[in-house]
């Protein structure tokens, strides 16, 4: 039995596997492995994909969320909203800067967060609002920042999951006053280990980065080492093989971004019939690029087997490896129970994660993957053979 992975990061790489080892024996010949030209010309670069006038590049997404609130002066006694339903990182880094995060239920078609709740959950003590861009699909970033501009809100967009979406034809990440990147291998654009940057336009803002990312290390004419420190800072350095990594990948992305969206869009042909499960949308006004195709298990009638875990493990006893994303939001996290949030407070993520079911994709997933993949999910909601049988015999294409 062929095994179908959530993600297979050895296809990507056969297609540029000449280009990376030549880079990566240029620079480990260079002796040069921290800063330098390497990772300077990775930040004009993703900079100018991006759209903004600067790039920083760190060492991991978290600690560019995490430099992002530090840069914006957010701390002790701050409120920052965010959502429930995502990676605890988003909210791990307000709680690092003192400040408090506040949950705010999201939206049952898109994940994300559900804006029209927002301006209730804010306060006086409200510094920032932190979108998460979840599974590649865009926040409507037109009514969050007309939000923010109300109230007079920071906006720092976690684009971890989304690298190259869109929305009213800007980036994600070029938008808000920050955006902050991922490049952990199973990101849109991963490199071969941790790594990831902050875009904004503000010149302030990205300079502060820069001595927060090196310890508060002031350094004269931008590379001479003064020794001096302005501030408590970490070390958060992107090394310059990832910098060169990311750089080759960089121009295949949006090919890639392509083969996510075509493979999304067979998933919806071949699985539209299926009525046990909730198929994922896209926003109007925004180019979703699917980091993950998230379905939704729909609550079973009394007396049958197909629950969410069950199907996961009917799917995998056929090959066929799914992800949870996420199984427990952050609001009912042990870590968060000094916040007093109760099971029922958030009704909409608490439901998502007991039904949301990541099937496999990445780009260089086949036709045929596919197929089976929906012929399985047929098969286990489809007891009638006639049906089935149907379903077998239509023709399949990527539209």
């Amino acid at each position: 039995m062929k095994q179908i992975p959530p993600v297979d990061l050895t296809r990507q790489h056969q297609v540029i596997s000449l280009e990376i080892e030549a880079k990566v024996l240029e620079i480990l010949r260079s002796g040069k492995y921290i800063g330098g030209a390497t990772v300077t010309d990775f930040e004009t670069q993703f900079a100018k994909y991006i759209g903004t006038d600067y790039c920083v590049a760190s060492n991991s997404g978290t600690d560019a969320l995490y430099m992002a609130l530090r840069a914006l002066d957010i701390g002790e006694g701050d409120e920052v909203i965010t959502t429930p339903f995502t990676f605890i990182a988003t909210s791990e880094v307000i709680v690092r800067v003192g400040a408090k995060p506040v949950f705010v239920d999201i939206d049952a078609d898109t994940f994300n967060l559900d804006l029209a709740k927002i301006p209730a959950a804010i306060t006086e003590k409200t510094k920032a609002i932190i979108p998460v861009h979840l599974f590649g699909q865009p926040v409507d970033m037109n009514q969050l920042m007309a939000i923010a501009n109300k109230y007079n809100l920071y906006v720092i967009e976690d684009c971890a999951q989304a690298t190259g979406a869109t929305w009213n034809n800007q980036k994600v990440g070029s938008i808000g006053h920050v955006g902050c990147f991922s490049f952990f291998p199973t990101k849109n654009l991963g490199g071969c280990g941790d790594g990831g940057a902050l875009t904004t336009n503000d010149a302030t803002v990205a300079n502060k980065i820069k001595l927060l990312r090196e310890h508060g290390l002031v350094r004269e004419a931008g590379t001479k080492v003064t020794y001096r420190h302005d501030l408590t800072g970490l070390n958060s350095r992107l090394d310059a093989l990832q910098a060169a990594i990311l750089s080759i990948k960089l121009q295949y992305l949006d090919t890639w971004n392509q083969q996510r969206q075509e493979a999304a869009s067979y998933y919806q042909q071949l699985l539209e019939n299926v009525t046990d499960i909730k198929l994922p949308s896209a926003l109007s006004g925004g180019v979703n690029v699917w980091n993950q195709y998230t379905i939704r298990v729909k609550d079973s009638p009394e007396g049958t087997e197909f629950a969410r875990d069950t199907l996961r493990h009917k799917l995998q006893q056929q090959g066929i490896i799914s992800m949870i994303y996420y199984p427990l939001p952050l609001h009912l996290q042990p870590v968060y129970q000094h916040l007093n949030y109760q099971r029922g407070t958030l009704p909409i993520v608490e439901q998502a994660a007991e039904e949301v079911l990541s099937l496999p994709i990445f780009p260089g997933i086949t036709l045929e993957e596919q197929q089976q993949v929906a012929y399985c999910l047929k098969d286990l909601f489809l007891t009638s053979e006639g049906v089935w049988g149907s379903y077998k015999s239509r023709s399949l294409s990527v539209g």
